[in-house]
């Protein structure tokens, strides 16, 4: 996370503030024998990333929060629906080769199963495919239905959960993806997808923020 790494002005600017806080900017400025125009990228940069909060007429106030705890209070804003991309779907007649060329073509480890009314009813993993070839029977003939995991023993989540906490379910299932769901009267519709690539673009996004 960028915003720990901060120049030795900041680290100077911060001390300040924890000592004399609250502070004004100008105040600031002349103890560090600078202009305030000068300070005032920093104190910009400090106030964002949450180091420093501002009160008009008062001035800057250290906040008491480690880089630790920043970054603990930013992943608990980051939301699915920030994330979540399109799910690959096939139908739970489907063959399984015909899931296998999906698989392949879409390039993804997991497909979503529905019904004929587009309802989740089941989940196909790499696993469930490589188990299902290795066998004696005709990949063609055999539908999806009769290998795939199927409701209610399947791990869902909402656009509007946090994503730290569809993470622990990537990690306690010891699963690839998840679906995104909303519910409906006749179940649930599949309208997205988080994946472990998913979680790890959110980190990242995260670190380069600042």
């Amino acid at each position: 996370m960028r915003d720990l790494e901060l120049n030795k002005r900041q680290d100077q600017i911060l001390q300040i503030v924890k000592e004399n806080g609250p502070i004004t900017g100008e105040h600031i400025a002349e103890k560090l024998n600078l202009t305030r125009a000068t300070l005032r990228p920093d104190l910009a940069i400090l106030t964002m990333a949450g180091f420093l909060d501002a009160r008009p007429r008062v001035g800057y106030f250290y906040t008491g929060k480690s880089g630790d705890q920043l970054l603990s209070e930013k992943l608990q804003k980051i939301l699915v629906s920030d994330y979540q991309s399109r799910p690959v779907v096939v139908n739970e007649n489907v063959s399984v080769y015909d899931a296998i060329v999906t698989m392949f073509l879409e390039d993804v480890g997991t497909l979503f199963v529905v019904d004929q009314n587009s309802i989740l009813a089941g989940v196909l993993s790499r696993k469930d495919l490589l188990r299902a070839s290795l066998g004696n029977q005709e990949l063609s003939a055999l539908p999806v239905n009769i290998i795939m995991t199927r409701m209610p023993n399947i791990t869902v989540c909402r656009k509007e959960d946090l994503l730290t906490d569809v993470a622990m379910k990537l990690i306690d299932r010891q699963i690839d993806a998840i679906p995104v769901i909303r519910e409906t009267e006749a179940g649930f519709e599949v309208i997205g997808r988080i994946t472990k690539t998913s979680i790890t673009r959110a980190f990242v996004s995260l670190g380069n923020a600042e």
